[in-house]
């Protein structure tokens, strides 16, 4: 028989669990905020995040040091001179036109190198670390424009801080809300990611969300800097071809190759008249 006693001390549980739940909410909510301006696609999404932006950064810094020291004790990088600075002018020219997502990002500390390795990729860390493998540019025999869509693409994920906010949301399920909740002001869980650039930048996928981001502001930043965007569509034409039969889109983290070209042409329409407007010098 449940005593009036205990009727009491379970309503006044409910009650407590209800404010905490409350200023859960609440703090977690505050803690929403948008690395980027919209720009012409849209690019102000909330983001939780809750390891610093310092942390990642430093993390950057370490891991993009070290990648650049195994490549050059390889012998592998920038190798080839004309490959790297025509790598580096299309980067410079995409560079230039961040300040209309972000105006910090003007002020990074912008690096750019090629890494000679059949590796069909490219990444930009958190800060603005660019490595490019020539194995996208030879195996899918990228003009100027496709190569700034590739780059775009990866700088908006920086610019997003998709590594950070991925690095947050797994803090979030690893340490456990209630947890995180007793860390002053959620505390700066900071410390525990010093090692995740790399990790979150070059070994984990993106989600679909943040590839579909990346997309949009990378396809805008290109048409600013004067490649037309449709070339970004171009790329995922190659892609498609080169990786044969697809992997079904529900068995995939990246959007499926034609869910990826459909959306991209919608957004090159959209952003076509910037290309128009722009230096194309």
């Amino acid at each position: 028989m449940i005593t009036k006693d205990k009727r009491h001390i379970c309503k006044h549980a409910k009650h407590i669990t209800t404010v905490i739940l409350g200023m859960l909410a609440l703090t977690f909510a505050s803690c929403l905020t948008s690395t980027t301006s919209a720009g012409s696609v849209g690019a102000n999404r909330g983001q939780l995040m809750l390891v610093s932006e310092e942390a990642m950064e430093q993390s950057a810094r370490e891991s993009y040091a070290q990648v650049l020291a195994e490549a050059k004790a390889a012998g592998t990088l920038n190798t080839n001179a004309a490959t790297t600075n025509r790598v580096r002018n299309i980067a410079n020219r995409l560079i230039k036109q961040v300040g209309v997502f972000r105006s910090d990002a003007l002020s990074w500390d912008w690096q750019v190198n090629v890494i000679t390795d059949d590796t069909v990729n490219s990444w930009c860390m958190p800060g603005g670390k660019i490595v490019v493998y020539t194995g996208i540019i030879n195996a899918l025999n990228l003009t100027d424009g496709e190569l700034a869509a590739v780059m775009g693409h990866e700088i908006s994920h920086a610019l997003r801080e998709h590594s950070r906010e991925q690095a947050s949301q797994d803090a979030l399920t690893n340490v456990g809300i209630f947890a995180i909740a007793q860390i002053a002001g959620l505390g700066d869980l900071g410390t525990t990611a010093l090692a995740l650039a790399s990790q979150y930048t070059i070994s984990l996928p993106f989600s679909r969300s943040h590839e579909t981001e990346a997309d949009h502001l990378g396809t805008e930043l290109m048409a600013r800097a004067g490649y037309d965007p449709y070339e970004a569509v171009n790329i995922w034409k190659k892609m498609s071809k080169l990786s044969g039969s697809s992997v079904p889109e529900i068995m995939s983290t990246h959007p499926s190759h034609e869910t990826r070209i459909n959306d991209l042409q919608s957004i090159a329409a959209k952003v076509y008249p910037l290309y128009q407007a722009a230096d194309k010098a």
